[in-house]
């Protein structure tokens, strides 16, 4: 690999991201992008509402380190909500800029130099650049794929204790999990929780898509589970929850301690964020059940019109649990198995942009993913139904 001049050796590797390359082909091509996972369709008005009363007014200044009191205390209500458990807006809440923020805030004020991070990939992107910032080693374990698209993603436990080794400080899991779309059950839920407690693990668990699960899948956190509590971080966000991707708006939750340390990083890094966007995210998380109800449904619909049309194109679906994504094996359509060639060619074949699974795992194990690809479907009614007539040129 050439060396990058002038970039530092902690993130030597994490060049330009697919992102950006795929998003350009989209522009310079005119195809769909079912890459990059944003909606295209406006937010709840009662929480827009909020956001344009409040631009023009004291909300366009700082707000307070932590976050405005009203969100705070809205986040933890709708955390004991939804959860069933509680932590104090006070002490125990950090608004953030983004998940994004949440979590690197986390890894640079928990991790010493060589500390190990136990996670599972494919992985969110920022994770890995994450720990490198923050001077630590990723030990990713590999998630499974189904041998058939109606099973889920599965881990070996061996593969996940052997994961864990002396130099080991935090478990970091994302669940309902990107790019998969899994939802981690109790059961393995339960197994993580007694390898963090029987190793003195600290847990960051990311769960921004927590309201965005369907029909037969249930989320929990892991901060649930008995003597998890005070050993973990959860992160969430506004964006995926209320469509507003661009305000980033997110938090964290923990006990005292563990958010004090994070506030210590946090405050060099944004310091502050979005200050009119604050009370509309509190807004938005008193909404009624129903809201929350709906969005997923929502959603679980637009699965499934592209699940079919991914199907009908002759790309075999693993069907997610929950998120915005689907991943599909391309190997019928691409007999060599490159997902990111396949990528590259999609937006002239079929006019629609996707992202190869494979920059979601570590390079010591990119041969698990290489034949993967993802699709977003959080889309609008017409963007998606041209995306799957589209895609039905796979076909010819």
């Amino acid at each position: 690999m050439t060396r990058a001049p002038y970039l530092s050796a902690r993130l030597q590797g994490f060049g330009t991201t697919v992102f950006a390359e795929m998003s350009a082909l989209a522009v310079t091509t005119g195809a769909i992008n079912l890459g990059q996972g944003f909606p295209d369709y406006p937010g709840p008005p009662e929480v827009l509402d909020v956001a344009r009363a409040a631009i023009g007014t004291a909300h366009d200044q700082y707000p307070p380190g932590p976050g405005i009191p009203e969100l705070r205390a809205a986040i933890a209500e709708h955390v004991q909500r939804f959860g069933g458990h509680g932590y104090a807006p006070a002490d125990e809440v950090l608004v953030t800029a983004g998940a994004t923020e949440a979590l690197s805030a986390s890894l640079l004020a928990l991790l010493e130099p060589g500390d190990e991070v136990v996670l599972f990939e494919p992985m969110y992107d920022c994770y890995a650049a994450g720990i490198a910032m923050a001077g630590g080693v990723a030990r990713p374990v590999p998630l499974r794929p189904p041998a058939s698209g109606a099973g889920q993603w599965t881990f070996d436990v061996a593969e996940l204790r052997a994961a864990v080794t002396p130099r080991a400080r935090l478990l970091l899991l994302n669940s309902p999990h990107n790019p998969t779309g899994k939802v981690f059950t109790r059961a393995e839920l339960g197994t993580l929780a007694a390898l963090a407690m029987e190793h003195e693990l600290l847990v960051l668990t990311d769960e921004v898509y927590e309201h965005l699960v369907f029909t037969g899948a249930q989320h929990t956190s892991i901060a649930t589970f008995p003597g998890m509590r005070e050993r973990t971080l959860v992160v969430s966000s506004a964006g995926k929850t209320f469509n507003v991707t661009g305000w980033k708006v997110g938090w964290i939750c923990g006990p005292a301690e563990l958010v004090a340390a994070v506030r210590t990083a946090k405050q060099f890094l944004t310091y502050v964020n979005a200050g009119p966007f604050q009370p509309a995210v509190a807004a938005g998380l008193r909404l009624p059940d129903e809201y929350f109800d709906a969005i997923a449904g929502d959603l679980e619909y637009r699965r499934d019109v592209l699940v079919q049309g991914l199907t009908e194109a002759g790309l075999p679906v693993i069907s997610p649990q929950a998120t915005y994504f689907a991943t599909v094996d391309v190997r019928p359509v691409q007999p060599d198995g490159d997902g990111v060639a396949f990528c590259r060619a999609l937006p002239e074949r079929a006019g629609v942009v996707a992202i190869p699974t494979v920059v979601f795992y570590d390079p010591a194990h990119a041969h698990l993913g290489r034949h993967l690809v993802r699709f977003a479907f959080c889309k609008g009614d017409a963007v998606l139904g041209e995306a799957v007539e589209r895609l039905g040129r796979m076909r010819s």
